[in-house]
């Protein structure tokens, strides 16, 4: 397990219920969302909508990261869509990632480089690396 060298930043976030009929709201209330089911009718988000949205735009950054270093311009439509599975596990359920970045008009080669880059130093990828499936696809 890799450990923080420092802390640079600390989400704090309060839930209530869970998943059926819960809250959650941070510390500085820029994030207050009602929570439901996956595949229910409820009116609130879920948790896998939310790493979906959170793994996508920490990707972005870590994509805009690299390229500074890699002296690339990145498109200014870049854009990423996020799936988050949930499903059975043994004795368990678990969650599983596809992320279909498109970055118009860069080259192919640079683009897949970018990427690969961009796997290794996302927070989100190293979280999640050798613990579930995450597929980081060009299209």
């Amino acid at each position: 397990m890799q450990k923080l060298q420092r802390t640079i930043y600390t989400a704090r976030v309060h839930t209530t219920g869970g998943r059926e009929n819960g809250h959650s709201r941070s510390e500085n209330g820029n994030l207050d969302v009602s929570l439901s089911p996956p595949g229910t009718t409820g009116t609130g988000t879920n948790p896998e909508q939310l790493f979906a949205a959170g793994y996508s735009a920490c990707f972005i950054g870590a994509m805009k990261a690299v390229a500074g270093k890699m002296g690339t311009t990145l498109p200014d439509d870049l854009s990423i869509d996020a799936e988050v599975y949930l499903g059975p596990i043994p004795d368990a359920y678990g969650i599983a990632v596809r992320m279909m970045v498109s970055l118009p008009g860069m080259d192919k080669e640079e683009a897949q480089s970018l990427l690969d880059a961009a796997h290794k130093v996302c927070p989100y990828s190293n979280a999640t690396r050798d613990n579930i499936s995450v597929k980081i696809e060009l299209y």
